[in-house]
């Protein structure tokens, strides 16, 4: 099947609005592939990190993420081999990985890696441009939020959970400028589009926003 006729649904949305939870179990009812564009940015930021990279050196940024050597494994992300699905999802590295996807060559360097995702019989990814910039011509797009108040809240229960040491305070600051920053940047910025169904779930459970997703897939497949 050429991979412009295959099906693709784009989550797009801001942080910790719980995109990536819902693509993933979208992704497992239709049983279509996933894609977290997020992840690579993270995957980025990591070597960035090891490497003692400065992040500003946009050359240096972009060299790591075209010699990115990555696999997504079922739920685990490989970094050369090594296990890093929990190390991404550090806060250093949340942090670096939203300020270096506003650089231009970073996500030229990572724009065909994403693309390669879109197989038979379909793909579900979830990012902050997914549907204006990498997938213009998804079947659906959906822009999900949540108030910052109530995502802060779900980011800060996950790390709890995880052991990790949270100030609510903190996370709350950190989701009110990282919501700056996606928006403002030159690059993509973070944003609605005209073409893009809102989903807001701040009173929704997982599985309501799931099942939101799923019947508007429906809808636009009999269109």
């Amino acid at each position: 099947m050429e991979s412009h006729i295959i099906p693709v649904i784009t989550i797009d949305g801001p942080s910790a609005s719980g995109k990536g939870t819902v693509a993933q179990m979208v992704a497992q009812k239709l049983a279509y592939h996933y894609l977290d564009s997020g992840a690579l940015y993270r995957l980025v930021a990591l070597v960035a990190i090891r490497s003692n990279t400065d992040c500003a050196n946009e050359s240096d940024i972009a060299d790591i993420a075209s010699h990115l050597n990555a696999t997504f494994d079922g739920s685990s992300i490989l970094l050369n081999g090594e296990d890093v699905s929990d190390a991404i999802r550090s806060e250093q590295c949340s942090k670096l990985a939203s300020i270096i996807a506003g650089q231009p060559a970073v996500r030229a360097a990572l724009l065909q890696r994403q693309c390669a995702f879109r197989q038979s019989p379909g793909l579900v990814t979830d990012g902050r441009d997914m549907g204006s910039a990498v997938f213009p011509d998804a079947s659906l797009k959906i822009f999900l939020t949540a108030s910052a108040e109530e995502r802060a809240r779900r980011r800060y229960k996950q790390l709890i959970e995880k052991g990790i040491n949270a100030n609510m305070q903190s996370i709350l600051q950190d989701i009110y400028e990282r919501d700056t920053r996606d928006s403002n940047r030159d690059i993509s910025p973070l944003k609605q589009q005209v073409d893009t169904k809102l989903l807001d779930t701040t009173f929704l459970s997982i599985e309501e926003a799931v099942n939101e997703v799923l019947r508007l897939h429906n809808a636009a497949c009999k269109n």
